[in-house]
C-alpha cells in the first residue's frame, strides 16, 4: 500500500479531503498531520472580527472532514523533512515514510524587527493563536475603556484588519476611545491599482484610520518608526511580510531564494518529483504570483488531482495559475471593496457578494456535504 502524507491544512488541502471523501483512492493510506482540529478560513476573519459571523461558522472542522475521506487525523506540527529519504518528523518524535508528500502548512509572519516592542502583538499566524489574542484584546479593551491599536502591514490584509478592528472596537468602546492606525510601510496597498486605492483611502480617512506611510519596528514604549519618532499603542496586528519554517531549509527540497518551496508544472516540487505543495509555502518559478489565499483555494483541485497521478506513476498534470484575481476587501460594517483587472467599487452589495462567496466556499466543507 502506498502513502501519502498531507502536511498541513491549508485551503488546498480541504479540496484534497473533499475529493477523497467523494471519491477513495485505492491502495493509498492517506495520513494528514495538523496541529489544530479545524481550519479557519481566512477570507472570514476579518468578518468575525467585526461580528458578522461566529467563529463556528468561519472554520471547518478536521475531524469531520477526514473521517468522512478515509484519512487519518494525526494532531501534530511537521517539523522536519528528508526529501532524500522520504521521511517526515513530527512534533510527537515519529517518524514517517511517504511515498508522495503534498505540503500546504502555510507560512508564519515575520515579526523579528518588532520583538522588542513593549506593546502587546498579535500576529495574524497562526489563525488559531490569533482568534484567541483577539478576543482577549477586546476584553482588554473594554476593562480600559479607550484602546491604541496598530496595524503594521500595508496590504490587502493589513487593510482588512484595520478596519475590522476599528468597527468592533468602535462598536465595543465608543468611537472616540478608539484609535486605530495603519503603519502602511512606503506604499499602501502595492500591486493594486490605482483606483482601489484611492477607494481604500477615503475609506479609512471616513472611519478615522490614521495612515502612517512609514516602516515600524519595536520599541518599549510601543513601535519606532523609521522617521525616528515613537508611536505609543496598547497593541498591535503584524501583518508583514510571510517567512518559510525554519525545517524547509534543511529538508534537501529545492528552495527559492526567499527560501519557500520552489515548485512548477502542477504545484510539483522542481527537485524531487513525489512532492507537491501548494499555498503560502510554495512558490511557482515559472508563473510567479502573490502569496494570497485565492491561489491557494485553486491550487486544491490541481493538487487532488496531481498527488492521485503520481501515486499511479502518471504524470502530474499541467496548471497554469489565473494572471488576475478578484479581491473583495471588507471595510467593517457590511460594506466592501471590489477591485478586478483595474476596476473598483465600493458598496453594501459588494459586501453582500463577498458574504455569499465565503459561505459558499464553506458549505462545501460541512457536514453532511460531499
Amino acid at each position: 500500500m502506498s502513502r501519502l502524507i498531507l502536511a498541513g491544512a491549508g485551503h488546498a488541502h480541504l479540496h484534497v479531503l473533499k475529493s477523497l471523501a467523494q471519491h477513495r483512492w485505492p491502495g493509498v493510506e492517506v495520513i494528514l498531520l495538523t496541529p489544530y482540529a479545524r481550519q479557519i478560513y481566512s477570507g472570514m476573519v476579518p468578518g468575525w472580527m467585526a461580528g458578522h459571523y461566529t467563529l463556528n461558522q468561519c472554520a471547518a472542522s478536521l475531524h469531520h472532514l477526514a473521517s468522512a475521506a478515509g484519512v487519518s487525523l494525526r494532531l501534530e506540527s511537521l517539523t522536519a523533512i528528508d526529501a532524500a529519504t522520504q521521511t517526515v518528523d513530527t512534533s510527537s518524535g515519529t517518524r514517517l515514510h511517504y511515498d508522495a508528500l503534498s505540503i500546504d502548512t502555510g507560512a508564519s509572519v515575520d515579526v523579528s524587527s518588532l520583538t522588542t516592542s513593549g506593546a502587546r502583538c498579535l500576529s495574524i499566524r497562526p489563525l488559531e493563536r490569533f482568534v484567541e489574542d483577539w478576543t482577549s484584546l477586546l476584553d482588554a479593551a473594554h476593562r480600559q475603556g479607550s484602546w491604541r491599536l496598530a496595524v503594521v502591514g500595508g496590504g490587502a490584509a493589513g487593510v482588512e484588519l484595520a478596519l475590522a478592528a476599528q468597527y468592533r472596537l468602535a462598536h465595543e468602546i465608543g468611537r472616540a476611545n478608539a484609535c486605530v492606525s495603519l503603519v502602511s510601510g512606503n506604499e499602501l496597498l502595492p500591486g493594486h491599482g490605482i483606483r482601489i486605492r484611492e477607494q481604500v483611502s477615503a475609506c479609512l480617512r471616513e472611519r478615522g484610520i490614521t495612515v502612517i506611510r512609514a516602516r515600524a519596528a519595536g520599541s518599549p514604549d510601543g513601535l519606532l518608526l523609521d522617521d525616528g519618532t515613537t508611536l505609543a499603542v496598547d497593541a498591535f496586528i503584524a501583518s508583514t511580510g510571510v517567512q518559510p519554517p525554519s525545517w524547509l531549509a534543511l529538508s534537501g527540497l529545492a528552495l527559492t531564494p526567499d527560501g519557500f518551496i520552489a515548485v512548477g508544472e502542477g504545484q510539483q516540487s522542481i527537485s524531487h518529483a513525489q512532492v507537491f505543495a501548494g499555498g503560502d509555502i510554495a512558490s511557482r518559478i515559472d508563473h510567479p504570483h502573490a502569496k494570497s489565499g485565492v491561489y491557494a483555494v485553486k491550487s486544491g483541485p490541481v493538487l487532488a488531482e496531481n498527488l492521485q497521478r503520481t501515486l499511479q506513476g502518471q504524470p502530474p498534470s499541467p496548471y497554469t495559475p489565473q494572471r488576475r484575481s478578484l479581491y473583495l476587501l471588507a471595510t467593517g460594517p457590511k460594506e466592501a471593496v471590489m477591485s478586478w483587472n483595474g476596476l473598483s467599487a465600493r458598496a453594501g452589495w459588494v459586501w453582500r457578494w463577498k458574504d455569499w462567496i465565503d459561505r459558499r466556499f464553506m458549505r462545501q466543507y460541512a457536514p453532511g456535504q460531499k
